[in-house]
């Protein structure tokens, strides 16, 4: 027992324990217990990139809804888009709708 307690004592009189020991602190500090540690920030990079790909799709919706705009801006593209997505009809006008049955 007191050759091991002697051997450690060695090992800690030793000059450079002291900056293994401040170094395995330091490390254990920015990695768990620091308001910036590296958990924090790989949670707050993630965040970053979900918001990131959210942002491009909404993107991507506002440029399609853009081109939506611009293509109902003559009358006879609004006429269309209104009988096909609305069921509009003129005045004694008759439409038919044919649905098709997919094969299963």
């Amino acid at each position: 027992m007191n050759k091991l307690f002697l051997k450690i004592r060695e090992i800690i009189a030793k000059p450079y324990f002291k900056y293994v020991i401040i170094t395995v602190a330091f490390i254990i500090w920015m990695t768990f217990l620091d308001t910036n540690s590296f958990q924090i920030h790989n949670e707050l990079n993630d965040k970053i990139n979900i918001l990131e790909k959210k942002k491009q799709a909404l993107i991507e919706e506002t440029r399609k809804d853009k081109e939506l705009i611009d293509k109902l801006r003559n009358i006879d593209s609004l006429e269309h888009f209104a009988r096909e997505n609305y069921n509009l009809k003129k005045e004694n006008e008759e439409i038919f709708i044919i649905e098709y049955e997919e094969n299963e």
